[in-house]
């Protein structure tokens, strides 16, 4: 349900500078990736997660053993999706250029996030809420209307519904 609803968002900001993609299968796996978004800053690999709880990420180690990071929402370790997240850009950037940015995003929809700051990342893969990704897909980037089309189409192709 949360999936769907960040999705019909998602439709409401498509134009030609703002181009979306919904629950695509990923080739020879069960999985899918929730929503793709093509826009002057690069592609978005967002999964929607609706789980409860603060998301805060928890950090072991560090100077006497290796540092580890472990995502918690509430006291559930949510750290296994972080890895279903790279996975997923690795897909996405097997199919485009290297000069194309792409960003791992889990958009936690009904989580219970702070009223100051609450987002961050962990691995690359950058944690946070609707409101906190919308901005970032409306913000003015390097990419043209035609290489949006063109990353837009390529990934529509190379990654067919589910």
């Amino acid at each position: 349900m949360g999936e769907e609803r960040l999705g019909q968002r998602l439709n409401e900001f498509a134009n030609d500078r703002i181009r979306v993609l919904h629950d695509r299968r990923i080739p020879g796996a069960r999985a899918n990736i929730d929503h793709l978004a093509v826009t002057p800053t690069g592609v978005y690999v967002i999964d929607a997660k609706k789980y409860r709880g603060r998301p805060h990420l928890k950090i072991e180690g560090g100077l006497l053993r290796p540092r580890v990071e472990k995502l918690l929402v509430g006291t559930r370790n949510c750290t296994p999706v972080v890895d279903g997240v790279l996975k997923q850009v690795k897909i996405v950037r097997d199919h485009l250029d290297d000069s194309v940015p792409i960003y791992g995003i889990l958009c936690f929809v009904e989580a219970d996030w702070p009223l100051i700051g609450g987002s961050f990342t962990t691995r690359g893969v950058e944690a946070l809420w609707p409101k906190k990704l919308y901005p970032r897909l409306k913000s003015d980037g390097l990419l043209c209307v035609e290489t949006i089309t063109t990353i837009h189409r390529a990934l529509a192709g190379a990654l067919p519904p589910a």
